[in-house]
């Protein structure tokens, strides 16, 4: 598959339109999935994913063929993701954050859903921005603490903060849904 997805990648590089297509087809799933979680509705994240695209096939030239090319294409539609929701919000993480880094203990641990993934996705969406933000760069993207306070301009304890947040709303959210369907 790399040699393969190389020789793709060189076909794009050369303005080939049915490459362009193929790849996209091949990682539009994958990016589409992620701008979902990230955005509020499927209308604002459909908008991201074709902005974020456009934004792969313009700067193809600078992918150096050195690391995962999932991961460079991931990288783009996060910062571009990153970028269309703190133009949505220009108090993108100003909360009451006072010391709440000291206070952290541990983190929250959030419980195995047992709810349709649809609805976990839907209950992440219902996120505020900033909760969100963090919870997805830190669950689903694998990312520290550190990096996320440095790509959010925010600081390591805030990102703590709204993780722990984000993860006290979904699970109550999910106790809440498993309590109702058992009722």
């Amino acid at each position: 598959m790399n040699d393969n997805l190389n020789l793709l990648i060189n076909k794009c590089l050369q303005n080939d339109r049915g490459a362009q297509l193929e790849l996209y087809q091949l990682f539009a799933p994958m990016l589409y999935g992620i701008c979902l979680k990230y955005m509020k509705n499927e209308d604002d994240a459909k908008d991201v994913f074709q902005e974020a695209f456009v934004i792969v096939f313009q700067k193809m030239h600078q992918y150096k063929f050195e690391g995962s090319f999932e991961g460079w294409l991931k990288r783009i539609f996060i910062n571009k993701l990153i970028e269309t929701l703190k133009k949505k919000q220009k108090d993108y993480f100003l909360l009451d954050i006072v010391d709440f880094e000291e206070k952290i203990q541990e983190e929250i641990p959030i419980e195995e859903p047992s709810i349709p993934q649809e609805k976990l996705l839907e209950y992440i969406r219902e996120l505020p921005d900033q909760y969100r933000m963090v919870f997805n760069l830190y669950v689903f993207e694998k990312f520290k603490h550190r990096e996320i306070a440095q790509m959010l301009d925010i600081n390591e304890g805030t990102s703590k903060s709204n993780l722990n947040r984000a993860k006290s709303i979904l699970q109550k959210k999910i106790l809440a849904s498993i309590k109702i369907r058992t009722a």
